[in-house]
């Protein structure tokens, strides 16, 4: 007896988030839309996880808008999303209201497919998310993140999927965000889940070890009846199998997805000339790592931990963190490694790796994670962390949207007349910070995007002192466009690099020094706290809020700033009693905000 198999390709959306940071913009997306729409996939995914952030925050794109231009450029493909459950798309727990609120929105915008998930796989954070996609009409799609520890069974994961079922569920996703299915775990899980439940079973799995077309057949041939995929141009590695491959490998037999190999690689083509356009995304930890067996993450993280890293200037100790972060996890009680999780686990690693002392920082999302914030961990947390980070502050036992009051009211009177819809609202209750600026922008006619550079060429740039073609750059700063040409690089010395170009045709130089002290060799340049009064962050970020004000008495250990980096938030302590003036305190890197 045949079964077909069902193609869902992530082209859109997880694809590029693996590879390229969740770079691609709409304007690459829309052209090929026409011959995606002929292909006949069960559905695309196109929307959620990091792209409505990226969009915000890099892209100076409206993520509802590019839903609004995918839906009519798709107009015979199901169009599917990833949701954070009781998350949405931010970092947070948003209250009951604003779930409602964002779901509708996004089915009337042209969500068909909700894939629905909760990082802990605490299935009371889902609870409202599928029901809010059952009232709009749309296809919920209840999903365990899978990962592998000593509380995480195939019995765990089958109650967990018939949970989801009672709760209303359209289908089971098994989503392998780190690539840790082994073919005949796969096949277990698979057969499992077919046996104690009644729904269609998804398999999502990264190819960061090398496994997901193994483990894709074994799941097929165990029952699974939809495979997510992506284009050959954006496949294995940190992203999925590839289409093609997969939709050849099943040619012929009785799993075949009928789908039509020659439009599939003149896709493949097309996308084969955007990724070189995102070049300067691309990292060499996107590749096949069998280490991800050992450290477990996920392919979407670990591309933007790696452009993060790079940012800061410590890309060098990526090793490092990628050691520290399960032992982190077990601290923790073994947390899936999915967004949110994966940030908190990944940045307190981080912390821990760059300040030499494990847990001499500690985020106030993992904070918040102990204290029960994000729901209840798998395992046993470490209860000396736990004291560490919280005293004697009560553990929540409930689920933590409950403690939440409606938030859309007052969510509308903040951002005021710069929302112009209940998208622009909702965009702002995602991301404040940078909702709220995207917004301001938008009104003044600012939007200015990341500047893509451009493809490089064989001696586009001068090696020390010699000659050679100079490498152009068109950039838009606050609507007025200028041409600069780098025509040379000179030799680097004590952590300064000297750069020869022209801006407009006038010619200058630029010296460029280290932001800190992991770049240039370990050099520092970056000022420490040397007085009283004086005090300095573990890494360079923003300082989202100020605790103390001018003349006030500041104890040793008091939690003076609030810093952001990585998109975690810290506290940053006075290291020593003080009565500073003004002219002691920093000056914000960015923009600040009061602390919510």
């Amino acid at each position: 007896m045949s079964k077909k198999i069902f193609v869902t390709d992530t082209i859109l959306r997880d694809a590029h988030q693996s590879l390229l940071a969740t770079r691609m913009r709409t304007d690459d997306m829309l052209p090929i839309c026409d011959k995606l729409d002929k292909v006949g996939y069960w559905s695309l995914e196109v929307w959620g996880g990091a792209t409505f952030d990226a969009c915000v925050r890099f892209l100076k794109e409206d993520p509802w808008e590019r839903l609004r231009k995918l839906r009519a450029a798709l107009p015979n493909t199901r169009l599917q999303m990833l949701l954070r459950g009781q998350n949405l798309l931010g970092y947070r727990h948003y209250s009951d209201d604003v779930v409602k609120a964002f779901v509708a929105k996004a089915a009337v915008n042209g969500i068909d497919v909700f894939r629905i998930f909760d990082a802990m796989n605490d299935v009371r954070n889902l609870r409202v998310a599928i029901e809010a996609v059952k009232a709009a009409g749309k296809h919920a799609q209840g999903t365990i993140a899978y990962t592998t520890s000593p509380v995480h069974t195939i019995e765990a994961f089958v109650a967990q999927a018939k949970q989801m079922e009672a709760m209303g569920c359209d289908s089971i996703a098994i989503k392998d965000m780190a690539g840790l299915l082994t073919p005949f775990a796969t096949g277990e899980l698979v057969k499992a889940l077919k046996a104690e439940q009644s729904l269609p079973v998804f398999i999502h799995s990264h190819d960061t070890a090398g496994l997901a077309a193994m483990c894709q057949l074994k799941a097929i041939e165990n029952g699974a009846d939809h495979i997510d995929t992506a284009i050959s141009s954006f496949a294995w590695g940190t992203s999925h199998p590839g289409t093609e491959s997969m939709v050849a490998a099943l040619k012929g037999s009785e799993f075949d997805t009928g789908l039509d190999l020659q439009l599939l690689q003149e896709i493949g083509l097309y996308f084969y000339a955007v990724r070189k356009k995102y070049h300067q995304f691309e990292s060499e930890f996107t590749a096949v790592d069998t280490r991800v067996q050992v450290n477990q993450v996920p392919g979407g993280m670990i591309s933007n931990l790696a452009n993060q890293l790079k940012e800061q200037g410590a890309l060098n100790r990526m090793n490092e963190v990628l050691a520290e972060i399960p032992r982190v996890r077990e601290d923790l009680g073994f947390p899936p490694l999915v967004t949110p999780t994966s940030q908190i686990v990944g940045t307190q690693a981080f912390f821990n790796v760059l300040a030499g002392e494990r847990y001499k920082t500690i985020t106030n999302e993992v904070k918040l994670y102990l204290q029960g914030g994000y729901g209840k961990a798998p395992g046993v947390v470490d209860e000396k962390l736990r004291r560490q980070a919280i005293g004697s502050e009560e553990v929540i036992d409930v689920r933590p949207a409950d403690l939440l009051k409606p938030e859309m009211t007052k969510l509308r009177a903040d951002i005021g007349n710069l929302a112009k819809s209940e998208e622009d609202v909702l965009t702002f209750a995602m991301f404040p910070d940078i909702g709220r600026k995207f917004l301001e922008e938008r009104e003044a006619g600012t939007l200015t995007p990341e500047v893509l550079l451009p493809i490089p060429e064989a001696g586009a740039v001068a090696s020390a002192g010699g000659e050679g073609v100079p490498t152009e750059f068109v950039i838009d700063v606050h609507g007025e466009t200028y041409r600069v040409d780098i025509t040379g690089v000179g030799v680097k010395a004590e952590g300064k690099r000297h750069f020869y170009l022209s801006i407009d045709g006038m010619p200058e130089e630029v010296v460029f020094e280290p932001l800190n002290e992991f770049v240039g060799g370990g050099s520092s340049k970056r000022k420490q706290a040397s007085a009283p009064g004086h005090v300095s962050t573990t890494m360079p970020g923003n300082i989202v809020d100020v605790l103390v004000k001018e003349g006030d008495t500041v104890k040793a250990g008091q939690a003076v700033l609030i810093t952001e980096a990585m998109k975690m938030e810290t506290e940053v302590q006075s290291p020593s009693p003080a009565r500073s003036p003004p002219s002691m305190w920093p000056r914000a890197t960015g923009s600040t905000r009061a602390r919510s």
